[in-house]
């Protein structure tokens, strides 16, 4: 990988058919757990997240204006929209079944309730590297 200017950053490794293959298997291990906890634990740990970022704010705006070639301010813009988006998710994350799911109207004796339920993986696909400041 390189920088804005052509320099060398880091090795960026490609990933395998088995590599793919195990980070799948991993997630669908690790979904049972991130779907058993309730919605306001999964936007503590969110929240949690965005903290983190907050506190190592410097070394994020660095490693965004090295890898996009941005000024200060526009990295610092950068981190800035990656931490509100964090805390963003993280207040909806037990507000979303309130909002999102509802009983549905039905002919007949019986009930019906729909329920959004998190997504149990998902994978980027891309030739170029992503960019870090976007999640």
């Amino acid at each position: 990988m390189t920088d804005s200017a052509g320099r060398f950053v880091a090795n960026a490794s490609l990933a395998s058919r088995k590599d793919v293959r195990d980070a799948v298997t991993a997630a669908r291990k690790a979904f049972a757990g991130w779907s058993g906890r309730t919605a306001y634990n999964r936007g503590q740990i969110l929240y949690r997240i965005a903290e983190v970022m907050e506190d190592r704010r410097p070394q994020f705006e660095d490693a965004v204006r090295q890898s996009e070639g941005l000024t200060a301010a526009a990295a610092r813009g950068h981190v800035d929209a990656a931490v509100d988006r964090l805390v963003w998710y993280a207040g909806w994350a037990d507000k979303l079944a309130q909002v999102v799911g509802n009983a549905n109207p039905v002919a007949g004796p019986f009930f019906n309730h729909t329920a959004p339920s998190p997504p149990a993986w998902s994978a980027c696909w891309r030739r170029r590297a992503p960019r870090c400041s976007a999640w």
